[in-house]
């Protein structure tokens, strides 16, 4: 059931992604093409304020023509640490330390076409301070109840992969506990 790689061709090598267009050795011996995006992998992380809200991020995606709401992320920088990671980017993109984190997930966004690797962490006990973003980020920074957020995951308004994701987990992953107890 394995595909093996006969010849790499990257076609495009990106600031952030790469793209490649691959031949590949099927499991029947055939060959065939597979075009995907390289990505280095990336982090995202929860913060809670306190036990019932949430900091979420409001920017401008070029790509979907819109401004979302999502959880702080960012992209591995050259073989980064996740954890590393993610301490920067909610430093960078929320102004906040934590006194804690924990992994929650990880999981590919889109495996069909992505070797992309995400991986989502909870943040708490945050310390705020600055925001320190790059100069292409333009993004607002919101306070936002925890239910509230999960009302935008079900009505449509939160409509980002990362984010949907984080927050049902989170909020799968605080019912399962209160059952427990």
């Amino acid at each position: 059931m394995v595909e093996r790689c006969v010849r790499r061709n990257p076609i495009y090598l990106g600031k952030s992604v790469n793209f490649c267009v691959d031949e590949v050795r099927l499991p029947n011996k055939r060959r065939a093409i597979r075009e995907y995006m390289d990505h280095p992998g990336a982090v995202a992380v929860v913060p809670f304020l306190d036990r019932e809200t949430v900091l979420l991020v409001r920017q401008y995606r070029y790509p979907v023509g819109e401004l979302t709401y999502e959880i702080p992320a960012g992209k591995l920088d050259g073989g980064e640490a996740p954890l590393r990671c993610v301490l920067r980017e909610l430093r960078e993109e929320t102004g906040c330390t934590a006194r804690r984190i924990r992994p929650l997930l990880s999981f590919w966004p889109a495996p069909a076409f992505s070797n992309e690797r995400l991986h989502i962490y909870v943040a708490d006990g945050l310390v705020r301070g600055a925001q320190s973003l790059d100069d292409d980020e333009f993004l607002e920074m919101q306070a936002v109840p925890f239910q509230k957020a999960l009302s935008w995951v079900l009505s449509g308004k939160i409509r980002d992969s990362k984010t949907v994701i984080a927050l049902l987990h989170c909020a799968y992953t605080r019912n399962r506990l209160r059952r427990r107890n």
